[in-house]
């Protein structure tokens, strides 16, 4: 076996090898103190029974007392203070053993050159013992760089003392992809070991920057999500201007069955970073709410759709009827839930929300209980080129839905909007507002008895999520991919962000609740500047901002806002049981008002007469002024 493989499978040397060396280097330090004193007080000279003694003491006194301070046990890569100072007690008690055996055994010998042997004895064998060390460690060292240049292991330090740093570290024991050096925290203002691995300590960029160069770093890893999210304007920096990765260990959960922990640990990404704390949600409330029941959700292939899905499946439904018109994601979306969900009941339908008889068909099938819509056109600019669309699956597509859900007594259905219905500048938010208009109407129809039906509405207002398709995010990542440049559309636009695992537990939360028409918005945080959320992507993949890759600005899209509105504040909202969770203040329509409003609009759609549609969508959404659209003139007209 050779070293570097005998390394791989242990990070330090047999404690046998370092014993053997220690008393080798002792022994040839006496040998160097009978030179050094024989040159500096040749006369009278030693005799031959002096040096036997000498020598043969020399290795006796070595054998015992670097056995009782067992310092072959002592990592020597990993030596503190206190491990030297262990040296410096078991050399002492070496001559005490020599100095102890000339006085014993009968030796032709001054004794006043017995104690000055002693002396350099111990000062030689310090000397020896100590450049012993200094070579193992470079020795360590240079093979450890060698098999890490070979084998592409990356050297990281894990991120805190927690028992999850613990077990991260213990788990990535032996692994073929990462080594770990040891362990970081911030300012511990102590220097020792935890199972067996160094603690450093860290106050500035200074501070990692000597880490990384010292301990030949190629990352940092995180055990929590949490410690990314707060360690990103401190350590994170501190590491992207030290050329330092930053990895994150995955929950046991997130596992698959036969995938080790070390392939498990990924990159750090902007979502980890943008996404808040773990949201609190009721769990005991929401699998009781839809434990045992038949689910559909349209959209089911989407970002939100999908996501949603996932969340389902763990609340034990019945039943999961999967609806998208979208061929290949609707059939990975089944390959994932076969693969890892095979005793789930599912049924993947392809199918479209401006179709009426194949909703009918689904529903007079498979009669679900409670249905997630979230089916929808989203992209604002492709909207804004094609309104009829829009029109017809945002509008239609929900009117279509909400519908078959009184039909066929549906007990609830949950639509998902956006917070650009808010006031909306563009085509696709004020389908969304108008898509909101209807189910509120109609939910509102069917508690007054209006309409005969049992069917609960619920709406849910939200922003951007966090690496959805067709998102800045995966379009920025895609454009560093390439080389650059990325491209933002305005300095100073911003955006509201949400990962789409709280997003979903959000809507399950507010769905489960929700005892009548309701439209509920969520605390979406602090607004993030794109252009910081680009420089940021750019720094997290080792590169720098306008020199590996630029950044240019293409000017506001048709229909693009600068600043989007806040959802949840005291003025608009309700304050509902959930911290995160309100209630829209929203103006009310009447059912029977509405209704015909929108069949015009589809008609209009379906026609295609763009002037006549648009021109009844803001008459009825007088909120809706377009910003950077062709459609600015039906404002100025009105």
């Amino acid at each position: 076996m050779t070293f570097s493989k005998k390394l791989k499978q242990n990070s330090y040397l047999w404690p046998m090898y370092v014993f053997i060396i220690d008393v080798i280097a002792s022994v040839m330090a006496s040998f160097g103190m009978f030179s050094v004193f024989n040159f500096l007080l040749p006369q009278p000279a030693l005799g031959g029974n002096v040096i036997t003694i000498w020598f043969c003491g020399s290795l006796a006194a070595s054998v015992v007392s670097f056995v009782s301070f067992r310092l072959y046990r002592i990592i020597i890569r990993y030596s503190t203070l206190r491990e030297i100072g262990r040296l410096f007690m078991a050399v002492t008690l070496k001559e005490m053993l020599l100095l102890l055996t000339l006085l014993v055994i009968p030796v032709d010998i001054n004794i006043k050159r017995a104690y000055v042997m002693v002396l350099i004895d111990f000062l030689f064998s310090v000397f020896f013992l100590e450049i012993i060390r200094v070579v193992m460690v470079y020795v360590y060292d240079l093979m450890l760089k060698r098999m890490h240049n070979e084998k592409n292991i990356k050297r990281v330090l894990v991120y805190g003392i927690s028992d999850k740093a613990v077990a991260a570290s213990s788990r990535l024991h032996n692994s073929p992809n990462y080594h770990v050096a040891g362990f970081i925290a911030y300012d511990n203002g102590k220097s020792y070991s935890l199972v067996g691995k160094p603690v450093y300590s860290f106050v500035n960029a200074e501070d990692v920057k000597k880490l990384a160069e010292e301990v030949m770093l190629d990352g940092i890893l995180y055990p929590y999500e949490a410690d990314v999210r707060a360690e990103k304007n401190r350590l994170v920096d501190f590491c992207i201007n030290a050329n330092l990765k930053a990895f994150l260990a995955p929950d046991i959960d997130e596992i698959t069955e036969g995938q080790s922990f070390s392939r498990s640990v990924r990159n750090i990404k902007i979502e980890d970073l943008l996404g808040r704390p773990e949201i609190e949600i009721s769990m005991d409330e929401i699998t009781a709410n839809f434990k045992g029941k038949v689910v559909m959700v349209t959209g089911a292939a989407g970002s939100i759709g999908s996501q949603l899905c996932r969340q389902l499946i763990q609340l034990g439904v019945k039943k999961l009827i999967l609806f998208d018109n979208a061929e290949t994601p609707l059939h990975n979306l089944r390959l994932e839930l076969e693969d890892q969900y095979s005793e789930l009941d599912f049924v993947p339908v392809i199918g479209d929300v401006r179709s009426s008889n194949r909703l009918d068909f689904v529903f007079r099938k498979y009669h679900p209980q409670i249905v997630f819509h979230a089916a929808a056109y989203k992209h604002v600019p492709l909207m804004e080129e094609n309104p009829c669309e829009a029109v017809r699956v945002n509008v239609q597509g929900s009117h279509l839905v909400a519908n078959f859900c009184v039909k066929y007594n549906v007990e609830k259905m949950v639509m998902i909007s956006t917070d650009k219905a808010v006031n909306p500048t563009n085509i696709m938010g004020c389908t969304k507002r108008l898509a909101e208009i209807y189910v509120q109407s109609l939910g509102l129809a069917i508690e007054r008895g209006e309409v005969e039906g049992k069917t609960v509405f619920v709406t849910t207002r939200f922003g951007n999520v966090l690496g959805s398709n067709g998102s800045v995010i995966p379009r920025f990542r895609e454009q560093i991919e390439n080389g650059g440049p990325i491209t933002v559309t305005h300095p100073d636009i911003n955006r509201f962000f949400m990962t789409i695992p709280e997003a979903c537990r959000l809507v399950m939360e507010a769905a489960t609740f929700a005892t009548g028409t309701r439209i509920f918005v969520f605390d979406m945080g602090e607004p993030v500047k794109i252009v910081t959320l680009a420089e940021r992507m750019i720094e997290l993949a080792g590169l720098q901002v306008n020199k590996d890759i630029k950044i240019t600005f293409c000017g506001l899209r048709p229909g693009e806002k600068l600043y989007e509105e806040v959802l949840a504040t005291k003025e608009n909202t309700i304050p509902t049981p959930h911290k995160r969770i309100f209630v829209a203040k929203v103006r009310e329509y009447d059912h029977t008002a509405i209704k015909p409003v929108v069949d015009e609009l589809n008609a209009l759609a379906e026609a295609v007469e763009i002037p006549g549609m648009v021109q009844l969508m803001k008459k009825t959404v007088p909120e809706f002024v377009s910003e950077h659209s062709e459609f600015e003139r039906f404002d100025k007209q009105k």
